[in-house]
C-alpha cells in the first residue's frame, strides 16, 4: 500500500476515527488530524465515511477468543470496550474492510431517510421506502435501485463510470449529482449538477444525455421523455432530501399522495369535489396531520382525526 493510496488513506481515517471515541484523544491529537485533513482534499471526504462505518460499531458485536485460554469463549464488546482493550489499530481494520467492501445493501423504512457516504467518495441519499445495492470495483461504479429513490453526489473518477440500474433504466455519470426514482413501467430521473446520459437496457443505440435542471423519463419500452426545470423546481421536489414536502401549486390530490409516501397513517380524500383544489407551502414530511390543518383552515372543510390509520379530508357525500 502506497502513501496517499486510496486505501492508505482510508485507513489512516478509520484510524483517526477509531482514537477520536477513546479516553486518550487530546487537543494535540485534534490539531493533527486539522492538519492531515488540510493536507488532500480527498481526506474530509475519507473522514466522514469513517465515522459513519465506525457508528455500525456501536451496537455490540462478537469477538474472536483473544488467546489460547479463551478458546471455546467469546466476549461481546462494544467500540468503548474494544479501544479499552488496546485495539484501535484492529478496529481501524475492521472499519477499512466496511469502506472497501465491494457491495453493500442499504434499505430505508416508511418515513425513513439515510445519507450514506460510499466508499469511493459519493454520496447517497436514500429516500423513504427504498432499497439499494451497490457494487464499487476498479473498473465500474454500478449502483441498483431496486424499489424508491435515490440521489447521488458522484465523486469524480473519470477511469471509474458510475452507472445507476433502476428495472431496464440506465442513468451513466462521472463527477456530477442526481436522483433516479424507479416506478411502474421505468424511472424518473433528475439532474442537479453537471450531465448524466440515459438509456434502456436493450436499446443502448438510443442514448440520450440530460443537463443540470433538466429531468426525464426513461420507459421500460426505451421511450425517452425529457423537459427543462428551473432550479428551484428541481430543489422542491428534491425537498425530501431535508425531510421535507415543498408545494407550489400542486393538486391536494398529488400533495396527499407524496405525504403518504412518508407515512403510515394515510391522507384520504373523501370529497372528490375538492381533489383538483391546488396548494404552496413547505411541510415535514412526518406531518400529514399539520397539512391536512391547513387544508381545512384554507378551504373551510372538515377532518378527520379519530382513525390512527388515516386522516379523512372533506366531507363525504350523502347517499
Amino acid at each position: 500500500m502506497t502513501a496517499g493510496s486510496p486505501a492508505d488513506i482510508d485507513a489512516r481515517a478509520a484510524l483517526y476515527v477509531a482514537r477520536m471515541d477513546g479516553d486518550e484523544w487530546s487537543d494535540e491529537k485534534e490539531q493533527e488530524l486539522e492538519i492531515w485533513l488540510a493536507l488532500d482534499p480527498k481526506h474530509p471526504g475519507a473522514l466522514l465515511r469513517a465515522q459513519a462505518a465506525w457508528m455500525t460499531l456501536d451496537r455490540p458485536f462478537q469477538a474472536l477468543p483473544m488467546s489460547n485460554n479463551d478458546v471455546g469463549s467469546t466476549h461481546w464488546v462494544g467500540r468503548r470496550g474494544f479501544l479499552a482493550g488496546g485495539a484501535a489499530a484492529v478496529a481501524a481494520s475492521i472499519i477499512g474492510g466496511i469502506l472497501l467492501s465491494d457491495g453493500a445493501s442499504y434499505a430505508t423504512d416508511v418515513g425513513e431517510i439515510r445519507r450514506i457516504p460510499l466508499a469511493d467518495g459519493s454520496i447517497a441519499a436514500i429516500n423513504t421506502a427504498s432499497s439499494i445495492e451497490v457494487d464499487l470495483d476498479e473498473q465500474v461504479r454500478k449502483v441498483r435501485i431496486d424499489q424508491g429513490e435515490a440521489w447521488f453526489q458522484v465523486a469524480k473518477d473519470k477511469s471509474r463510470p458510475f452507472i445507476v440500474a433502476a428495472g431496464r433504466v440506465r442513468v451513466r455519470a462521472v463527477g456530477t449529482a442526481f436522483s433516479v426514482r424507479r416506478r411502474s413501467g421505468g424511472a424518473d430521473v433528475l439532474v442537479t449538477e453537471g450531465e448524466v446520459e440515459l438509456w434502456a437496457d436493450g436499446a443502448e443505440g438510443h442514448r440520450v444525455r440530460l443537463k443540470a435542471g433538466s429531468r426525464g423519463f426513461v420507459a421500460d419500452n426505451a421511450a425517452i421523455a425529457q423537459e427543462s426545470a428551473t432550479p428551484s423546481a428541481i430543489d422542491r421536489m428534491l425537498a425530501w432530501r431535508n425531510g421535507k414536502v415543498d408545494l407550489n401549486g400542486d393538486r391536494l390530490d398529488s400533495a396527499a399522495a407524496e405525504f403518504n409516501r412518508y407515512n403510515r397513517r394515510q391522507l384520504v380524500i373523501v370529497d372528490q369535489v375538492i381533489a383538483g383544489e391546488l396548494f404552496d407551502g413547505v411541510f415535514r414530511t412526518d406531518d400529514p396531520e399539520g397539512f391536512a390543518q391547513a387544508v381545512t383552515a384554507s378551504l373551510g372543510v372538515p377532518i378527520d382525526l379519530s382513525d390512527p390509520a388515516r386522516i379523512e379530508i372533506g366531507r363525504r357525500n350523502k347517499k
